[in-house]
């Protein structure tokens, strides 16, 4: 590799690195907002409709990847 490409590469990776680090702590800042909303009321249905939300929000991903796995599998076996 060429001293450029090298640098270049150590960049991505200390960006990527950095962003991640750095990732957690926005992540938690929008978990204390969503608890002091929660808190705040006694409204139960603003907590069904956030609970309701998390559900939405986890499961999304999995069907998505599992519907991916299940083309893949039906396309490899034919």
């Amino acid at each position: 590799m060429s001293k450029k490409t090298n640098f270049l590469l150590k960049k991505q990776i200390l960006l990527v690195l950095s962003f991640m680090l750095l990732l957690p702590f926005v992540g938690e800042a929008q978990c204390a907002m969503c608890r002091a909303v929660l808190e705040s009321d006694d409204n139960t249905a603003v907590a069904e409709g956030i609970n309701n939300g998390i559900v939405y929000l986890m499961a999304i991903p999995y069907i998505l990847i599992g519907a991916l796995f299940f083309f893949i599998y039906r396309k490899m076996k034919s």
